[in-house]
């Protein structure tokens, strides 16, 4: 979907001699998940209050960040820096990919269960009560190795790495979609089955569902370089899961092609409590994401305003 809106004469004037490159569409990448797409709607609704013009391009959350350094996609406000590949930190150092600040969102992820596996798994929620206890995981599919549901494929395989570094007896299994991850929690709740899924905080599920986290060793910042930290005693990186700062990140051209919006994105920011009542709305109650949006813009003028003083 594209929003679109004409620059003004007066708009124009403003912004000088960059007015000509800035007239095309800012292009906001949408990964796979509702929080994002909270995200990125939010603020490319308030670049079109702000007379600019927006278009929403799908792309994976790995791949999409060659496409950020070439220019081809221009803004992301929402990057898990824990979960970005090998070409994010290097067109972060090479200046392709400018960081602009953090999102505001909190953030939580790893390994998540219902709490009456505990009384079939005794050691929960220590990871090392898997070692012990993986058939009580298991499906006619997976057994005797307990079934792990992963991130959808092109979100990464760190889950999948994890269980195989430290030689859990898990079979990882990537998740379809985000929608099709909570599908398979809310029918596993249903019927008190067993389900161990790969997850993030931020996100409604919380709010309806008491679910617990698997613990892990803790880092001190060490655990990628010495083997005595994790896990194992021979492995490094074998900790668990890196918990992510969110981020708003541009292509390095940004700035200049868009200063007004530069000016907007800078202020940009949405927390944990906003972002999980809009996707409540959007996938508990089936509500379409653009109405939502509209609403919130709607009902929170005096913050997305705020956003747009000081802009060039």
């Amino acid at each position: 979907m594209k929003f679109k809106s004409l620059l003004t004469a007066a708009a124009f004037v403003a912004f000088g001699a960059g007015a000509a490159q800035a007239a095309d569409a800012i292009k906001i990448p949408i990964n796979e998940w509702t929080g994002q797409h909270i995200s990125a709607h939010i603020l490319g609704s308030a670049f079109k209050e702000a007379g600019l013009e927006v278009e929403y391009v799908t792309a994976g959350a790995v791949p999409q960040f060659a496409a950020i350094a070439a220019g081809d996609l221009h803004v992301q406000p929402e990057t898990w820096d824990n979960n970005v590949g090998d070409i994010y930190p290097k067109a972060v150092e090479a200046g392709d990919i400018v960081v602009v600040g953090e999102t505001g969102l909190s953030s939580q992820e790893g390994w998540i269960y219902p709490p009456y596996m505990e009384e079939k798994c005794p050691g929960l929620p220590s990871y090392k009560a898997l070692y012990d206890c993986a058939q009580a995981f298991a499906t006619a599919e997976t057994f005797p190795k307990g079934r792990l549901i992963t991130y959808p494929a092109d979100w990464g395989t760190r889950s999948k790495d994890l269980v195989e570094l430290v030689k859990f007896p898990f079979a990882a299994i990537p998740g379809g979609s985000e929608g099709a991850m909570v599908a398979e929690i809310k029918s596993a709740l249903a019927t008190e089955q067993p389900v161990l899924v790969m997850f993030w905080e931020p996100h409604w599920l919380f709010a309806d569902h008491e679910m617990h986290w698997i613990e892990w060793p803790k880092d001190d910042g060490t655990c990628g370089t010495d083997p005595a930290k994790g896990i194992t005693t021979t492995e490094v990186g074998d900790c668990g899961f890196q918990q992510a700062n969110v981020l708003k990140i541009a292509n390095k051209d940004f700035a200049a092609n868009w200063p007004k919006a530069q000016g907007v994105y800078e202020k940009f920011s949405i927390s944990n409590g906003i972002q999980n009542v809009l996707i409540k709305e959007v996938d508990n109650k089936g509500r379409p994401l653009e109405e939502v949006i509209a609403e919130w813009m709607s009902n929170n003028e005096s913050t997305w305003k705020a956003w747009m003083s000081g802009g060039s």
